[in-house]
């Protein structure tokens, strides 16, 4: 993959496809490529928490340990000359070494005018340090050096058992560029060597070893094979791969050794255009994503306000010294910090877009899938949706009067004279000659009726396969009515033997085996259907009844498909659209979630809100659960964010401490804050487990 996608070091969700600083904290953008090392990486910057924990804990330990409240609440004194200059030093070691990454961020933030968690942090050991520094050489009071680096200390560990988490929850791009292989086996002149797969170009022909990664999307010019998808596609089965097929790079080659052509390179490959799906998807918000981030930076100046509130209140209201004073205010601020109200949705959205891609449902904007969980209707197009878009045979009704008792051996001669035909109603019966096993037998003096059908002899029988038009140019009757009843929704094909009619053979465009399943679990949901067809009324008629569609549009011209969805909306109803994503794409536009369907190798479909890359309607039931579970997450993070704060901010500002005796020093309402961002990506996490049905 030639292409780089950079990521906020202290951000993760943050996704773009240039370098750059992080829009929220000002950080500079870093390369998360799978390949990339080094010290400007997601999980480098973990380790540089992890890093400046350890080091910094035994001095947290001892700067305690040297501490008059410490002493004095275990019992034990140790005191010495120069106590208080050793403590300042300890203290500036673990305030510069340990706050540097909190400092940074401020400043980012700061820049962006965007102050936020960061800006916070690094104004609460600010303050509680140079009060200390100030009650050590210039007032006699109580420094807070053990609170501050204790405060510091588990700052550094809550970042980086969140960061830890948060990289659970993202690296969705990371891997994708790992389904793609470094090398690939060129075959050039005969020779086959190894090169790397960045540097092939279309036209290339490529070694496919059997259980190796196909590296690159192309078309099999040699070779038969199975393939698995479902690293791309959400497909479970391995697709039996045979000349002239498409393969995508990423996926795996089973059984057999293929020779493909390379068709893509670059950004047009699949693995791309999914990727770049990802990323459209993270850096969209959903409606709520504004609400909480509107939320998260009035935080930030209500815990500016409880904090100098406090400390007046604990001033010179409550008198009860400028330590205790100083000790609440920091607490307040800290325990306000806005991370796991700003985490609280952009966990889940990630998280939604890799298990989505993961299950073939691709989302291009969060908004729509925001919306899908409201859906009340989902009109689908009917051809290449609902159903397979060809035909098979539905019925085949032989002749009273016919010589031939046995559907098999008039099948077969119907086939026999449809083989050389490639109209797809004359494949439909092939098809199913061939699906049947049978053999079909050679055709002398085949003759085409553009149109109509065709003629043939078959040993000493004349066979004519056609529609009514050619039987009556052919003057053969035809005027049985057992066939009537039963061709209503379907097209009939007329197969004479000698002038005379022998039998029927029904057609019609095949509907999907998933389709039925799909329409009953929707209704379950509460979600009314609805079909969008050129077809006559007859025939989408009788695909609604068996289906069980709510609503029918038969008769639809591709340019009046939009003024169906509006009709529903009109009525008030919340509309998707399921299409093809190319002819639908106004009614795909105008419906509240537009969802192409079986988009497969071709994913960068522009008038979708989601993609799915199979032909299977049961992955639209699957969207629609996606939205339901992410909002089910989304609402459950809000709650526990907002309510954490409502119950955290009046207790650190001390409101229980006159009455309970209950206060929140400034180190525990660190751990307070750190275990609620991490709590509320663990919850997001879950997400991960969701089966999508």
């Amino acid at each position: 993959m030639n292409e780089k996608t950079y990521t906020c070091p202290m951000d993760p969700d943050v996704i773009r496809d240039t370098p750059g600083n992080c829009p929220k904290c000002g950080m500079k953008l870093v390369p998360i490529n799978a390949e990339h090392e080094g010290h400007e990486n997601h999980a480098s910057m973990e380790k540089d928490f992890r890093k400046r924990f350890f080091i910094t804990l035994p001095f947290v330990l001892l700067i305690m340990l040297l501490s008059p409240n410490i002493q004095k609440w275990l019992h034990f004194n140790v005191n010495f000359p120069g106590i208080g200059l050793l403590l300042f030093v300890i203290g500036a070691f673990i305030f510069l070494f340990g706050g540097i990454p909190f400092f940074k961020a401020a400043k980012g933030e700061l820049s962006q005018k965007n102050p936020g968690m960061m800006t916070l942090v690094a104004f609460a050991i600010a303050v509680g340090f140079t009060f200390s520094v100030a009650a050590t050489f210039f007032f006699p009071e109580e420094s807070l050096y053990w609170e501050i680096s204790t405060l510091i200390s588990v700052f550094l560990l809550g970042h980086w058992l969140e960061m830890r988490a948060v990289r659970g929850a993202t690296g969705a791009l990371a891997e994708l560029t790992k389904l793609i292989p470094p090398s690939a086996h060129l075959i050039k002149n005969g020779d086959i060597t190894d090169v790397k797969t960045n540097q092939l170009v279309i036209g290339n022909r490529v070694l496919v070893k059997p259980g190796e990664k196909i590296p690159i999307d192309g078309t099999i010019i040699d070779g038969e094979s199975s393939v698995n998808e479902s690293m791309v596609t959400g497909e479970s089965r391995p697709i039996n791969k045979k000349k002239n097929d498409k393969v995508i790079g990423g996926t795996i080659n089973q059984d057999g050794s293929l020779t493909i052509e390379v068709a893509k390179t670059g950004a047009d490959t699949a693995i791309s255009q999914i990727m770049k799906l990802i990323r459209e998807a993270q850096a969209s918000k959903p409606n709520v994503q504004h609400l909480a981030d509107r939320a998260a930076g009035v935080l930030f100046y209500i815990a500016i306000v409880a904090g100098t509130v406090s400390f007046i209140t604990w001033v010179f209201i409550l008198p009860h010294g400028v330590v205790f004073a100083a000790t609440v205010a920091v607490a307040a601020i800290v325990v306000a910090c806005p991370h796991a109200l700003g985490l609280a949705i952009p966990t889940v959205t990630t998280i939604t877009s890799t298990l989505g891609a993961k299950n073939g449902i691709l989302i291009k904007d969060m908004k729509g899938l925001e919306i899908a969980r409201k859906l009340n209707y989902v009109v689908f197009d009917k051809t290449g949706t609902l159903t397979k878009g060809e035909f098979g045979v539905t019925d085949i009704i032989l002749s009273q009067k016919s010589s031939i008792k046995d559907q098999d051996e008039f099948l077969k001669l119907a086939a026999a004279v449809e083989v050389q035909s490639q109209h797809s109603i004359a494949q439909g019966i092939v098809n199913h000659a061939r699906n049947r096993k049978l053999e079909i037998p050679d055709v002398k003096e085949f003759k085409s009726f553009p149109g109509k059908g065709a003629t043939g002899k078959i040993g000493n029988k004349k066979i004519v396969v056609g529609n009514k038009a050619l039987m009556e140019e052919l003057k053969i009757r035809i005027n049985e009515n057992g066939w009537r009843r039963k061709s209503k929704a379907s097209t009939p094909v007329f197969v004479a033997i000698d002038s005379k009619l022998a039998g029927v053979i029904l057609l019609a465009d095949i509907i999907r085996e998933e389709s039925k399943e799909a329409i009953k679990r929707l209704h379950d949901m509460g979600i009314k259907t609805a079909m969008l067809t050129g077809d006559t009324l007859d025939v989408a008629s009788e695909v609604g009844k068996q289906l069980n569609l709510d609503t029918v549009f038969a008769q639809v011209l591709p340019e009046d498909k939009v003024n169906k969805v509006k009709q529903l909306q009109n009525e008030g109803n919340i509309v998707a659209m399921v299409g093809d994503g190319v002819n639908d794409a106004p009614s795909l536009t105008q419906s509240h979630v537009g969802i192409a369907i079986g988009a497969g190798t071709d994913v960068a479909v522009e008038s979708a809100d989601i993609v799915l890359m199979k032909n299977d309607p049961m992955d639209v039931v699957k969207a629609i659960s996606l939205s339901r579970k992410t909002n089910t997450k989304m609402v459950q993070n809000l709650i526990w964010a907002t309510g954490y704060n409502v119950f955290a901010i009046p207790t650190a500002a001390g409101v229980l401490y006159p009455s309970f005796d209950i206060l929140l020093r400034p180190e525990w309402a660190a751990l307070l804050m750190s275990a609620s961002s991490i709590i509320v990506v663990f919850n997001a996490l879950l997400l991960r487990r969701a089966k999508l049905n």
